[in-house]
């Protein structure tokens, strides 16, 4: 470590590395280090202990994630705390390649909520404007920029974290199994608890294919998505 490389500064470094398979050189004076080490060293874990965060904790993360930004102000979001252990293995059985659901502490549902609006219009004697396809895509944007608000809330707090996106391949059923009414459906779910395990590092295509400056370019993207393939299959080789 160079004289002056804060720890913050070098997990920043080694972690982007092991991420993005290229050197990231960040500035001793960069404020905010430790929250971007946290960013850069994210990793989900799908094994917990048996020990739940307190009730106290949990109402303060779910506070923090929905303090998330909004589109609007229109607060189109929800979580359902699935707290029925039976029903956290209802939705564990419909999705069988994730064991860890029926196992984890905490289990939760981000819903998108286009319905509340709606109501809110009636009640106030307003007409619901622009009813198309932009209304879900708000009430989804926010139910993931809500989630995400609990990871790093959670994460901050010493818990570790999985998102369950196979929760929209079975929207019917969760949807009843939740008593979700018309208008507001699950985004994601949300394995939490304190972690059993370290967790991993996940390999994430280089910046040069996602990152784009004025206009979209696909230049040597076959290329890059082969050396991609190559180094994320010596790291994290795919089960199937």
């Amino acid at each position: 470590m160079n004289p002056g490389t804060s720890p913050d500064q070098m997990l920043v470094e080694q972690a982007l590395l092991e991420r993005f398979g290229e050197a990231f050189a960040v500035d001793p004076a960069t404020p905010g280090q430790a929250q971007l080490a946290s960013l850069a060293a994210h990793r989900s874990h799908r094994k917990f202990t048996p020990q739940p965060p307190a009730p106290a904790l949990l109402r303060l993360l779910l506070a923090c994630a929905l303090s998330a930004p909004s589109k609007s102000d229109l607060q189109q979001a929800d979580i359902i705390h699935v707290a029925d252990r039976g029903k956290v293995k209802a939705i564990a059985e419909l999705i069988p390649d994730m064991p860890g659901i029926n196992s984890a502490p905490i289990l939760l549902v981000f819903c998108g909520n286009n319905r509340r609006i709606r109501q809110i219009g009636e009640w106030r004697g307003k007409p619901f404007a622009n009813d198309h396809l932009d209304h879900f895509m708000n009430a989804a944007v926010d139910a993931g920029i809500v989630m995400m608000n609990f990871i790093r809330a959670a994460e901050a707090a010493g818990l570790g974290c999985c998102p369950i996106s196979a929760i929209r391949n079975h929207p019917q059923q969760v949807s009843t199994l939740l008593e979700l009414p018309d208008w507001v459906f699950p985004v994601a779910g949300l394995c939490a608890g304190y972690p059993a395990e370290a967790g991993r590092i996940s390999a994430r295509l280089p910046l040069a294919v996602t990152v784009h400056t004025d206009r979209f370019d696909e230049s040597g993207l076959r290329e890059k998505i082969d050396a991609y393939d190559r180094r994320r299959h010596e790291l994290q080789p795919y089960r199937r």
